[in-house]
């Protein structure tokens, strides 16, 4: 794991009974984990949904687009 803040962290998730690796920034972690949280649900599930409906582009893009999407619905600026 890179300990740097604004360096890209990857992690390993399981999807669909696979594992794969996401590479995102910490600053997309801590916004994907605050998600799952405020929805009661593990990251893993969350990272299940967003998979499941990407068009087409990488998971690790789909999950910054989405988490976009969540700051701009709740008003917030987006991750730095």
């Amino acid at each position: 794991m890179n300990a740097h803040p604004a360096g890209v962290v990857k992690r390993s998730i399981v999807i669909a009974g696979h594992s794969t690796s996401v590479s995102l920034e910490e600053a997309f972690w801590q916004a994907l984990r605050d998600i799952a949280a405020a929805r009661g649900c593990p990251v893993a599930r969350l990272v299940v949904e967003i998979d499941q409906t990407r068009a087409g582009e990488n998971l690790s893009s789909a999950i910054r687009v989405f988490v976009l999407n969540e700051a701009l619905k709740r008003g917030q600026a987006a991750p730095e």
